[in-house]
Parts: structure tokens; sequence; C-alpha cells
């Protein structure tokens, strides 16, 4: 029996995983990514996503990093056959250098001349994170994990460097997110809305990535 808060929690998610698929084929046409790794995170991820939203809501990347262990890439293989028989797209994506050159953590690390670390975490951004751009992406994160992660909010925007990065809720994204279709009713272009706190601080007019960072705790 499922309690009254973990009942909660998996309803919140719900909702936030409809509101990014919507807010995905609104702003980039484009079905919502859901990042997977084979572990526990992103399987919670994947089985909410089946629950609430239809195969063509979505697609299933794996980033493959070089390091996982051979059983993990196993899973992945398994767990894709599967989903695609229910008609959900899955995609392995392999890192290359703008040179066409495969990339590997080991060629990070003669790259940077140190291996990654938890304050120095560069594998993440160049094996994982540069693989989506230009889409909205749904992660799973849990707040247990570092200090940073518990006190953020649940939808993000991504930017070129941390001064662009901004965390919103739920409830706030959904406003500006309706706000933003009713101003488009009579014909005009969607993009990402400006109405964020502090996005248009720069006046942008390029398309960030908004990335659901979907907490599980």
């Amino acid at each position: 029996m499922i309690s009254d808060v973990l009942e909660g929690k998996i309803q919140d998610a719900y909702r936030t995983l409809r509101l990014a698929a919507e807010m995905s084929k609104t702003y980039y046409e484009k079905p919502l990514i859901i990042t997977y790794s084979g572990g526990k995170d992103s399987d919670v991820l994947a089985q909410l996503a089946f629950e609430c939203l239809e195969p063509s809501d979505f697609e299933i990347l794996n980033s493959h990093t070089t390091v996982d262990a051979p059983e993990t890439v196993y899973y992945i293989r398994e767990r894709f056959k599967e989903w695609e028989e229910k008609g959900v797209k899955c995609t392995v994506n392999y890192p290359h250098y703008k040179d066409g050159r495969p990339m590997s953590m080991w060629s990070l690390i003669v790259d940077k001349e140190f291996p990654p670390s938890r304050i120095q975490r560069y594998c993440c951004a160049k094996l994982k994170e540069a693989s989506t751009p230009n889409r909205f992406v749904a992660v799973g994160v849990r707040a247990e994990e570092s200090v940073n992660r518990r006190g953020r909010e649940t939808f993000s925007i991504r930017g070129r460097n941390k001064d662009e990065r901004y965390h919103y809720d739920t409830a706030h994204v959904e406003e500006v997110f309706h706000e933003s279709l009713e101003k488009t009713e009579g014909g005009g272009k969607k993009r990402i809305p400006v109405g964020l706190p502090d996005y248009q601080k720069g006046k942008r007019k390029q398309r960030f990535d908004m990335q659901s960072n979907l907490q599980i705790s």
C-alpha cells in the first residue's frame, strides 16, 4: 500500500512530466527527452513517464560514458528493447569531439590532466549534458544527492554558464506557460517565454535549454 506522502509525490511528478512534455512540443516541436543511465533514479523517472505520458510524448536517451559496468550496458540494452516494443524511441548517444574523434572518460582525463572529482565534474558536462542542445530534458535527481540539489527548484533553464542558470518551481512555470499560450492564440510565433524572473535580464532571444530536474525524494 502506498502512503499518502508517497502518493502525493507521485502525483507531483506526473504533473511535472505532463507540463514538461506539453512545453517541449509547444516550444521545440519535439518530444520530451527522458535521460536514462540504467541506475535506480532514471529507472524511476522512466517508469513515471510510462505511467502518465503517451509513447509519442517522450523519447529516452542514454549517453554512453565509456565507464559503465558491462552489466549496466547490457541492462540498458534490455530495457531499450522492451521500451521500443512499446513504441517509445530509445537512443544511445556516443559523444564525439568537434573534429569527429570519439570522446571518452579516458580521453577527457588526458585533456584535463586530472581525473574528475566531486568538485570538478567535467565528465557530466562533456559526456551527458552536451548531448541534448536545444531540447527539453527530464533528469531523475534526488534531493539527498547534494546540498545544491536539495535546494533546487523543479525546473531549470540551462544557459551557457552558471550565471545564466535559473531555477523555478512547477507552479510558476505552469502559470507563465499558460500565459504565453494565451498571447499566441492569435497566431503569433511561439517561443520560450521571457516572463520568467531574471530570464529577460540580458534580453537574449535564442532558445535556452529548459531542463526539468525532477527530484524524486
